[in-house]
């Protein structure tokens, strides 16, 4: 609007004359300058500068919307109300319909917990028709570490939706719109990313899934401040991918060691809290969870994105939270892996406070076998 023409605006035709024949073509032109320049380049009082002025940025200036306005545009013009649903009744509702569209959502938790599992399944989901409650397109999958597995998905596809995966026309067109990449470097990711940008301005891609960023950048030879600068170029690209391009963007994350420090203020915290008292007045020390994992990445790549999800395990049971989200509180939802793919023991999540909802745990994890023997991970 800034780039308005002043022949388009409906001044004075006096004015008018006076901004042509100065060379101010464009609002911007006229808003770039004070009243008083104005007034001294067009040679008129400052009563007709500053009505004209107004004139200008009541046109050029976009009008007030409110919250309401905003809203209600955003679920008539995104598909699903700008959230796509995982399929997982209990996890949708605290996400207000499922993985939202135009930020980035992040799985992080440690090998083997189902994280693959998960972006299978949801690869699977936006692959579908919309009558099946998928997006009907095609999705990009960036597979650092070579875990994808064809045949998986296709059991998933079977498993959860027979009716089109039993036809093997059908079930070849779902899998054909899942695309693999498998970058080796930072270096071939980025070309990935440019080539990915391209797709998504053509409107081709309904979805983005990497498993896993952590990987990718601790193949790299880089360390400490270096390291973080090219991954800040990263992060702020794959945000704006998301942003213009309004899909669902899945990012897997690893989990590392607390430090010395962290894990002591834990454990101290830890027994604290669980320590008790038996009947002869021995105070016991608690059992200690077998490790105490952070997300990695570090702060940066935690500050962007916009939902986080944490699976994890706890006495041999498999936990996702939702440690992050601006519209739900944080929760944790029982789950277990099935044929058919991650599926919630129950609907109702068991709200967190206090460090349990940004710690992870692994007691009593093992690696995921599924019926056929073979690693899942």
């Amino acid at each position: 609007m800034a780039n308005k023409m002043i022949s388009e605006i409906p001044l004075p035709k006096s004015i008018a004359n006076v901004f042509a024949a100065r060379n101010i073509s464009t609002a911007k032109d006229a808003l770039s300058l004070t009243e008083f320049e104005l007034m001294e380049l067009l040679d008129v009082g400052l009563t007709e500068v500053r009505s004209a002025l107004s004139q200008i940025s009541e046109i050029v200036a976009p009008p007030y919307q409110t919250a309401l306005s905003l809203m209600e545009q955003r679920f008539q013009n995104e598909h699903l109300g700008g959230h796509f649903p995982t399929g997982l009744k209990g996890l949708d509702a605290a996400l207000c319909g499922g993985i939202p569209f135009g930020v980035l959502t992040e799985l992080v938790g440690p090998a083997g917990i189902g994280k693959t599992q998960f972006c299978l399944k949801l690869s699977l989901l936006a692959s579908l028709p919309t009558n099946y409650g998928g997006l009907d397109g095609r999705v990009i999958y960036i597979d650092v570490e070579s875990k994808f597995s064809s045949r998986r998905l296709l059991e998933i596809g079977l498993r959860s939706f027979p009716e089109i995966f039993q036809m093997k026309e059908m079930a070849q067109e779902m899998a054909g719109r899942i695309f693999v990449l498998r970058p080796s470097s930072l270096s071939e990711f980025t070309q990935s990313l440019q080539q990915i940008k391209v797709s998504l301005l053509q409107n081709q891609v309904k979805m983005l899934v990497i498993d896993s960023m952590a990987a990718l950048v601790s193949g790299e030879h880089e360390q400490g401040v270096r390291r973080q600068q090219t991954l800040s170029w990263h992060i702020s690209f794959i945000k704006s991918l998301a942003e213009f391009s309004r899909i669902p963007v899945v990012v897997t994350n690893q989990v590392r060691s607390q430090s010395h420090d962290e894990a002591s203020q834990y454990s101290f915290q830890e027994y604290l809290s669980c320590a008790a008292q038996s009947r002869d007045g021995i105070v016991e020390t608690p059992t200690r969870y077998d490790s105490h994992l952070v997300a990695a990445l570090g702060i940066h790549w935690a500050h962007a994105v916009t939902t986080r999800l944490v699976l994890e395990a706890k006495s041999g049971q498999r936990f996702i939270k939702v440690a992050k989200s601006p519209i739900s509180p944080p929760l944790a939802f029982p789950f277990h892996i099935t044929s058919s793919g991650i599926s919630l023991l129950s609907d109702e999540g068991m709200e967190l406070m206090g460090p349990e909802i940004n710690s992870i745990h692994c007691q009593g994890h093992n690696e995921i076998i599924n019926f056929r023997m073979e690693s899942l991970v």
